[in-house]
């Protein structure tokens, strides 16, 4: 049988199709063990189901022997039910300015923190693994996320600054980098400690293929890569658009960005912010199943990662207000 046969369309029909747990366990088996279960531990398809656990209990004999369909995913030890979780990633895979963990508490009945710890759970699935490289022309581009410092109060731009003048304006703002593939319509974007040569040229080369077309503004950074690449470039001082040569590719995706970051998750940690820097929902937006395409392809992402609360939250410096 066809576990993804009855594959709800809308927001509405999946929370009516999770809303059994034993769908839930069978669509979700399915998308993990689509050639029948085997176990986590050996890989042995000699397994039986015990029915009053909703558990499998593999028959060599080995630690472990009983598992569940959540073990080894992002939603191994979670006291939270598959008709909770299913409906999460379904929101925050489709949700195209995202979704703030207040908003998904409330929808699931559960508390704040839980549902932003849900929230990354689910993120970490959609970093989804491999990486084809980008060709053609490519555009490369940065921009600076973070509080400006002349609308703080004083006493906050001096800590984050160590200065009252304005001449350390971005000293406080987080730096992203991206790229975008013009011909696959693809997005990679991540943190960087600064805009100089040493941290944006070797993004480049590790993700884009030799004699490419890279397309930047003025910043001379980017320049270390002509001895590899075709360099094309903007001054945008005097227009945005020359024929081909531009990067509102990349300034569509900022826009995006920073509209959920100020609009739905309004306080972003730095350190966390590599965590909503995912390229998941604008990379699959033109699925050709639509949500329930996303939905799939984030699902069958959730095998092999996990997260602990220890891991999310360990960090010095970190906030106390979560996103």
């Amino acid at each position: 049988m066809n576990k993804t046969a009855a594959l709800p369309e809308t927001l509405v029909e999946a929370v009516r199709y999770f809303s059994d747990p034993a769908v839930c366990l069978n669509f979700l088996a399915g998308i993990r063990w689509p050639h029948g279960v085997t176990c986590p531990e050996c890989g042995s398809r000699s397994v039986t189901f015990l029915a009053n656990q909703r558990r499998w209990k593999c028959r060599e004999n080995h630690p472990r022997r009983q598992f569940s369909v959540k073990v080894g995913t992002i939603f191994e030890d979670s006291p939270i039910g598959l008709d909770k979780w299913l409906p999460a990633v379904w929101m925050i895979v489709n949700d195209k300015n995202g979704i703030s963990s207040y908003e998904l508490a409330r929808a699931l009945g559960v508390t704040q923190k839980t549902g932003w710890f849900m929230l990354h759970r689910i993120r970490l699935a959609m970093k989804v693994g491999g990486f084809q490289k980008f060709s053609g022309m490519v555009e490369a581009d940065e921009t600076f996320i973070g509080p400006n410092p002349k609308n703080m109060h004083a006493h906050k731009r001096e800590r984050l600054t160590g200065s009252r003048t304005e001449s350390q304006r971005y000293i406080s703002k987080a730096i992203v980098a991206g790229l975008l593939d013009r011909g696959k319509k693809r997005v990679h974007a991540e943190v960087v400690p600064t805009v100089r040569a040493i941290d944006l040229a070797p993004i480049i080369r590790d993700r884009v293929e030799p004699r490419s077309e890279i397309i930047t503004d003025m910043l001379r950074s980017y320049w270390n890569i002509r001895d590899e690449y075709v360099h094309s470039v903007i001054d945008k001082t005097t227009a945005y658009v020359k024929g081909h040569v531009h990067t509102n590719g990349l300034e569509n995706f900022w826009s995006l960005l920073k509209r959920a970051l100020r609009g739905t998750y309004v306080s972003v940690d730095a350190f966390h912010l590599h965590r909503y820097v995912d390229e998941f929902r604008y990379n699959e937006r033109l699925d050709p199943a639509g949500d329930a395409g996303r939905f799939l392809t984030a699902l069958r992402a959730v095998v092999g990662k996990r997260l602990t609360y220890r891991d999310l939250t360990t960090d010095p410096g970190l906030a106390t207000t979560p996103a």
